[in-house]
């Protein structure tokens, strides 16, 4: 996808105006040159550009609420002009990975009057003899260069890096990805409640069985028994008790006979 292209995407039906995070990362411009971003982009506070193959910044816009700038892994030599004339309130800018082979070609950042970190990791310029300070005393506001101040200190505070990880291209993208995991953390509650419910129908399922609800094994095995015996009858126990006769009563039978 092309710069243009991804600008349009990344706009999302809203204005330039609305913008203040744009990030373009990887999507290769066209001629080096930079396209699609425009005066209409006024409040535009951070802007990436890293690996879109630039070589020039000819056609940079007026953007005088452009604080972060990130160029990292181009091919860009020289032609900073064009910044100090343009984005005057510049505080963060990242080079690293260009083509800067001498101090003289970053002379014209010490027009940005409101420079305080620049990053030159990996360009040839890093190289020279004194290069720190050489850069430090050209630029004496300058605060970090390479993420270290005059003192070779790492920044202790947010503002000598620049964050790449920040939202695409406003705070507005990240309020719709919060929505969605909002929403999809939302589902996962309710199928759980579905789960905790069916697990307590079955817990009072085998509560009843336990609290004798259901008839237990020699209830059932009383109940066969008289079944039983209802079917065949008395039991011959029953039958073999009959009455004795008395002495007495044999001996009045006889007298009736004489």
């Amino acid at each position: 996808m092309s710069m243009k292209e991804m600008l349009s995407a990344k706009l999302h039906q809203r204005v330039p105006k609305d913008v203040q995070v744009l990030l373009l990362d990887n999507c290769p411009s066209k001629d080096g040159r930079i396209e699609g971003i425009t005066e209409d982009f006024c409040n535009l506070e951070k802007l990436s550009l890293i690996n879109v193959r630039l070589t020039t910044l000819e056609d940079i816009p007026k953007l005088d609420n452009l604080k972060r700038l990130v160029l990292s892994d181009n091919r860009i030599s020289g032609g900073l002009e064009v910044l100090a004339e343009r984005l005057k309130n510049l505080t963060h800018l990242h080079l690293s990975g260009n083509k800067f082979k001498d101090i003289s070609t970053l002379e014209p950042l010490k027009n940005l009057s409101q420079l305080k970190s620049l990053d030159l990791f990996n360009c040839e310029v890093t190289n020279l003899a004194n290069y720190r300070g050489s850069i430090f005393k050209m630029l004496p506001n300058l605060t970090y260069l390479d993420g270290l101040d005059i003192d070779n200190c790492e920044a202790s505070d947010p503002e000598g890096e620049v964050d790449d990880d920040e939202g695409c291209d406003s705070e507005d993208f990240d309020d719709d990805e919060e929505e969605e995991e909002e929403e999809e953390e939302e589902e996962d509650e309710t199928v759980v409640a579905v789960e905790d419910d069916d697990d307590d129908e079955t817990g009072d399922e085998t509560g009843d069985e336990e609290d004798g609800d259901v008839d237990s094994e020699d209830d059932l095995d009383d109940e066969e028994d008289d079944e039983d015996e209802e079917e065949d009858g008395p039991s011959p126990t029953a039958k073999g008790k009959k009455r004795k006769r008395e002495p007495d009563e044999k001996d009045e039978d006889e007298d009736d006979d004489d």
